[in-house]
């Protein structure tokens, strides 16, 4: 057998599948579900859900030192399931605990017919967080022949077998389940600063227009290869319920799947897809709506709902990002104009997905609740008739105490509950 646990890390890893049980068995687990569904449904009055992303700080929330499995696929599941029991147990937000355990096929796709390598560095806490890549593309005139189509296989026999093997351990206790998102990059100019740099990308959009317009369209082409691809091989599962559509924003509604869907697997216009595009943060709105736009918007025309967005201010590209087919949720991150996407996102159903600012719980060492609780305020006033979520994401190190991100939570609870009534 592939995989092997001793009965000591078997009886381990069903007690702790069976706490995750527990704790989605909660009744707060339904109200919390509920609030989701009334957020992505378009619901009056929706309350917004608050949310820490924890595997930024796992040097904090799930280091090595914890983990009581010796075997590599003991530690691998362990770490699931303990991601989700140690966030209701020390954080308490408002995600839903899973009543699965979920697993993805074994898949083996050469995306781009090059490997794009990259070098990293330790931080001072011996954590790998600074990186570059080593670019394929030297000139992009004469380097685009180096880009074949993806090539895409799965492999069903070792998915089945896994499976089996995750229900034999956890059989009564927790369902085991095939999940997937989209397959297929649509993010589409992380792509592009992979292959050949940031800087190089923005020369060529003066030096060599054409080619980025090869470039932009092959990525694009590639991308719904792979999506097509995988909804032509039955692989596509529908996501519209505790699953993330991006970065821990949740994908519960009732608006998927599209009509004339009747069981089974999914088609590309049942599922949530994201896309965005961090990388042109530096370039005007009109070179971004003749190099980007287009190519995105073909790229998440057969998505049923988009999320769009991350890090990068969305009020520059706004009149872009706007006419993105499907467009469900926003990231409003901490380099927005809130006031400005408030007042576009005001009276729709557009989700006003706030990523407050972390230096908050990483700079320093205790939570300054006046200060967190005036930024919160901040996003609910220019807010005001939209519906709205918070995910606090990019907190690398909270310091070794994991009780600031659980008071923050509490105190943004406060601020929304407040300015709900």
């Amino acid at each position: 057998m592939e995989w092997k646990l001793s009965e000591n890390e078997r009886q381990y890893l069903r007690g702790l599948a069976a706490k995750q049980a527990q704790y989605a068995s909660l009744d707060v687990m339904s109200e919390r579900k509920q609030m989701w569904y009334d957020l992505n449904d378009g619901s009056a009055n929706a309350k917004a859900p608050i949310i820490v992303e924890t595997w930024t700080f796992d040097r904090d929330f799930l280091p090595d030192s914890l983990l009581k499995c010796s075997s590599d696929v003991g530690r691998s599941i362990e770490r699931q399931l303990l991601r989700n029991v140690r966030n209701h147990e020390l954080i308490n937000d408002d995600k839903v605990m899973p009543d699965t355990f979920d697993i993805g096929w074994f898949t083996q796709i050469d995306e781009l017919g090059v490997k794009i390598e990259s070098e990293t560095i330790k931080d001072s806490e011996g954590v790998e967080t600074g990186y570059r890549f080593l670019h394929p593309i030297k000139d992009i005139k004469t380097d685009l022949a180096l880009l074949k189509p993806a090539t895409c296989s799965v492999d069903r026999e070792r998915t089945a077998a896994w499976k089996a093997f995750l229900d034999e351990l956890f059989g009564g206790v927790l369902e085991v389940r095939v999940r997937t998102g989209l397959f297929g990059v649509t993010m589409l100019t992380y792509r592009v600063v992979e292959l050949m740099g940031m800087q190089a990308f923005f020369m060529a959009m003066y030096d060599a227009p054409d080619e980025v317009h090869r470039l932009m369209a092959f990525l694009r082409d590639n991308a719904l290869g792979m999506m097509q691809w995988a909804q032509d091989e039955g692989l596509l599962v529908l996501n519209n319920g505790n699953q993330e559509s991006f970065g821990s924003s949740f994908n519960f509604t009732r608006s998927l799947p599209a009509a004339g869907y009747e069981g089974g697997p999914a088609r590309l216009k049942d599922m949530w897809g994201s896309a965005n595009s961090q990388e042109t943060v530096g370039v005007s709105p009109a070179m971004f709506s003749e190099f980007c736009f287009p190519y995105y918007r073909d790229v998440c025309a057969p998505m049923g709902l988009l999320y769009y967005g991350c890090c990068e201010p969305a009020h520059p590209f706004w009149e872009d990002i706007r006419r993105l087919p499907h467009l469900k949720k926003v990231s409003i991150s901490r380099w927005c104009d809130q006031q400005f996407m408030g007042d576009a996102l005001r009276g729709t159903e557009i989700v006003f997905s706030r990523k407050p600012d972390p230096n908050f719980l990483s700079v320093d060492r205790r939570l300054d609740e006046d200060a967190w609780a005036a930024h919160i305020r901040e996003t609910l006033e220019a807010s005001r008739g939209c519906q709205v979520e918070f995910i606090i994401r990019d907190v690398y190190t909270v310091h070794g105490d994991i009780g600031n991100a659980k008071r923050a939570v509490e105190v943004a609870r406060r601020e929304t509950d407040r300015h709900c009534r």
